[in-house]
């Protein structure tokens, strides 16, 4: 029951609507994508297109990427529809207030995954804060100042490095007969 594992090939563009329309390739990983693109890349999802009202709609119109693997639709909430904040009130017996009488307005966009090249417009995300905090200035650079750290504390975390494989621990041993199976050794 061991099949083939296909790898999902991205599309290598400066920004999502030129990824859906005239990708410059297509690659698997970074260094192919970066040998397609002679320059920096970095992988991204972005919404690109219209809004559209319900799922259907936007099926519609975007019937041929949705089909991809790197493209999917995404309902997000829309400008000015901020999710509302409440706190506890422990009033009446309820810990929380009543639920609002109508949710915030959504839209559905269509969702992009690529290899997006840096320009000058748009260069790669900058570090991560904690490590441009620790590193220490060269002669051609300088350590950065407290606004850009913390616009830097604000981005969404990303992971420094990929996640690597369990490993079984000192009690814990293979049967010989099902090395698929960790067991616990006493």
């Amino acid at each position: 029951m061991i099949g083939t594992m296909t790898a999902i090939l991205y599309p290598v563009a400066a920004n999502a609507e030129l990824a859906l329309a005239g990708p410059l390739g297509r690659a698997a990983r970074a260094r192919e994508a970066q040998g397609v693109a002679d320059q920096a890349v970095i992988f991204t999802s972005e919404p690109t297109g219209p809004a559209f009202a319900t799922r259907e709609a936007a099926l519609e119109a975007y019937a041929g990427p949705v089909g991809e693997a790197w493209a999917r639709l995404a309902e997000q909430i829309l400008p000015g529809q901020a999710p509302l904040r409440v706190q506890p009130t422990f009033e009446g017996g309820r810990r929380w207030p009543a639920v609002p009488p109508s949710p915030p307005r959504t839209a559905w966009r269509l969702m992009v995954s690529y290899w997006r090249i840096a320009t000058a417009a748009r260069p790669l995300e900058t570090p991560q804060a904690r490590k441009a905090r620790r590193a220490r200035p060269t002669l051609d650079s300088e350590a950065p100042d407290s606004e850009t750290l913390r616009a830097m504390a604000r981005q969404p975390l990303r992971p420094i490095a990929p996640q690597q494989a369990l490993d079984i621990g000192l009690f814990e041993v293979r049967p010989p007969d099902a090395p698929h199976i960790v067991m616990p050794d006493e």
